[in-house]
């Protein structure tokens, strides 16, 4: 089977390209400043993705084990399993190091946040009345940014699950797929055997007829087949070498 039609490979690019897209955000994410609307949404983003990718490459791990029961049968050896044990590894770690980048950078926002939100909580006697104004004034702005926020996750959320319904469907066709040639190849080997049973009886009934012609024959006949036989033989073979 060529790589082209391959599943393992067809979900090894989906993969990838999910992958190469995940470094592209997290690279984005490394150049926001911490603690804006932009970065908590990369943020979250991000760990959507990592959950996707992850889940994608268990998948195809899962594919790989029931391969490697009998590699012969996929038309693969040991060197290719080796191989895309060696890429989903490879590709799991990548994922696994942005997840922990992100998550310990959402950790530090959140301890940011509230330091921020105990300060809010001080009485008014303790604070000047300009300090209430921006206070006011930054507590509107947060509701609109979160409202915001909330609106662009709802949004990826939806995204993400169309991409992993699509994923799935894709898969499952990938499964369809190999079931329809199994059952094929199945066929096939039925009726190579029942072609077998058909030439091992006409076998059978000829060595019976040719027992019966020499148990008539008698002695005397099987020596004149043999020689009728014998002579026969030598006449082909002149006629092929030698003409």
């Amino acid at each position: 089977m060529s790589k082209a039609q391959d599943p393992f490979y067809i979900v090894k690019e989906e993969i990838q390209d999910s992958i190469d897209k995940l470094q592209s955000s997290f690279h984005q994410w490394e150049r926001v400043p911490g603690g804006t609307g932009e970065q908590v949404h990369l943020t979250k983003e991000l760990l959507a993705n990592c959950e996707s990718i992850a889940w994608k490459v268990d998948e195809l791990d899962k594919a790989i084990s029931v391969a490697a029961r009998d590699p012969s049968w996929y038309g693969i050896n040991e060197v290719e399993l080796e191989n895309r044990r060696r890429w989903t590894s490879n590709a799991r770690l990548q994922v696994a190091d942005v997840k922990r980048t992100v998550g310990a950078g959402k950790e530090n926002d959140n301890s940011a946040s509230a330091i921020r939100r105990e300060l809010m909580r001080l009485p008014n006697s303790q604070q000047p009345d300009i300090s209430d104004h921006y206070s006011a004034k930054s507590n509107d702005d947060f509701v609109a940014s979160e409202s915001d926020r909330q609106m662009l996750l709802l949004k990826q959320q939806d995204e993400e699950l169309d991409e992993l319904s699509t994923s799935v469907k894709r898969i499952g066709g990938v499964g369809l797929t190999i079931h329809e040639e199994l059952l094929a190849q199945e066929k096939i080997l039925d009726e190579l055997g029942t072609e077998m049973d058909s030439t091992k009886n006409r076998l059978d009934f000829v060595q019976k007829k040719m027992a019966m012609v020499m148990k008539k024959a008698g002695a005397k006949g099987q020596i004149m087949i043999i020689i009728f036989l014998l002579v026969l033989f030598i006449i082909l073979f002149i006629l092929v070498f030698f003409t």
